[in-house]
């Protein structure tokens, strides 16, 4: 099916920032895509594109990358007469365009968005479900498995104020009998977390933070898990929900050291901790509460203290700013055992094929893959569809609050209800569904 047009602008993601919407119309209809944004980045991941003038938007404009989808993607794909269908051919030719390694010239959001509407048109062609498509691309085999989600109900790092140094705090209803089931449970307790901090903290204490979860002004990481696991036992789920962790430990890495009081200007520099101490204060964690995840522990270049952790525990480590969803870096982190689970973010390494290439590569070193979202996010679903077509088992979206988040969870809803018998919840096999 040819193409007719591909067209972006820019529109808004969930912190108000611009982002690219990339329309692209066959004779099956019109495709939209919106890329998400990051806020902790890696320093490895494929460059986002922004115009860095001060005077609009704080420098955060993406007028550059619309204009690279206009003037230099939309006229060379339509005089190629690309096949939607046939996305690695698809993505090659726009990566070809770009020649970078790090997509820096045309900007890997503005890739992106014509790769995901590529991959939305390529469905339609084939008169099937987005899942069923990227199912097709990437071999996966039968049943559909829907995915845990791992919600992010209490906010720290650089996803909220307040002294606490881990990023994120997740609940992850493995002892649910379905995807409907665990958001169920999963909204039960965000509600109950909610109201018990507002009671602990105060009123304001039940704001939310950038994905939604609360951020109270909690000091330390036991703080935060006594208040999440009080609340699991109040909603009556103790034994049916673990925990998982997202550090996000590269935001307070310093000199070599993990500095756990990073965001006040006066830290104390004697207290900061080595890799070491750090995996013991993990380690210390994991013997109170049940957690089941834990992503980005260590810096993104500390190797070393990632192959230390990995030898000593037996739950799932997940590579974000260590791996970046890019192939080069997985295959050092498979071969270093750093980790083994990747976190699968397409922005990252922005194009459709690639992300499919990474989650293989995982999958064929014994890995897990959590298909996540960004902190800048929108109304695109996408990733709902790549995590069942994937069969990746679990996924990664934020509380069950805030249209943007909850977009992807209600599309999975949708997803569920459409497969029937003919998909299976993950549950406790989140880090293995790939070989169910």
């Amino acid at each position: 099916m040819a193409i007719r047009k591909i067209f972006a602008r820019y529109v808004y993601d969930s912190r108000g920032n611009p982002t690219v919407e990339v329309d692209l119309t066959t004779d099956k209809g019109l495709f939209r895509a919106i890329v998400p944004s990051g806020a902790s980045t890696g320093i490895h991941e494929a460059l986002e594109l922004r115009d860095g003038d001060k005077s609009k938007w704080l420098g955060k404009g993406v007028l550059k990358a619309v204009a690279n989808v206009n003037d230099i993607i939309s006229p060379a794909v339509l005089k190629a007469n690309l096949d939607v269908t046939d996305q690695k051919t698809f993505d090659d030719f726009i990566l070809g365009l770009d020649g970078t390694p790090n997509k820096s010239k045309l900007g890997a959001n503005a890739i992106l968005g014509v790769s995901l509407a590529a991959a939305k048109a390529g469905a339609a062609e084939k008169s099937i479900p987005l899942y069923a498509h990227i199912a097709d691309l990437s071999g996966s085999p039968k049943p559909y498995v829907l995915p845990v989600p791992f919600q992010n109900v209490l906010n720290g790092g650089s996803h909220a104020g307040g002294a606490l140094a881990f990023q994120e705090f997740m609940i992850v209803p493995t002892g649910a009998s379905s995807f409907s089931e665990a958001m169920r449970i999963g909204a039960e307790v965000y509600h109950t977390l909610k109201s018990l901090t507002k009671k602990r903290y105060g009123q304001s204490a039940g704001n939310v933070g950038d994905e939604g979860g609360v951020a109270p002004d909690i000091q330390t990481p036991k703080e935060a898990l006594d208040l999440i696991a009080d609340s699991i036992e109040k909603a009556g789920y103790k034994g049916k929900i673990s925990i998982a962790l997202d550090v996000a430990s590269s935001e307070f890495y310093k000199d070599g050291k993990y500095d756990l009081d990073f965001k006040n200007p006066d830290s104390d520099p004697s207290k900061w901790l080595s890799g070491q101490e750090l995996a013991q204060l993990y380690a210390d964690l994991m013997k109170e509460y049940p957690i089941v995840s834990i992503e980005d522990p260590f810096a993104e270049d500390d190797w070393e203290a990632w192959s230390h952790f990995f030898e000593k525990v037996d739950i799932q480590i997940v590579g974000d700013d260590l791996t970046v969803t890019n192939p080069q870096r997985i295959k050092t982190a498979i071969e270093k055992k750093a980790a083994n689970a990747l976190l699968l973010k397409v922005n990252q390494i922005g194009s459709l094929s690639e992300s499919i290439q990474a989650a293989k590569d995982s999958y064929a070193a014994g890995w897990g893959v959590m298909v996540s979202h960004r902190s800048g996010e929108t109304e695109d679903t996408t990733i709902a569809d790549i995590a069942v077509g994937l069969r990746s088992g679990q996924i990664k979206t934020g509380a069950p609050a805030r249209s943007e988040r909850l977009a992807k969870l209600n599309q999975l809803l949708r997803i569920e209800e459409e497969l029937g018998d003919k998909a299976i919840y993950a549950g406790a096999d989140f880090h293995k569904s790939v070989a169910i």
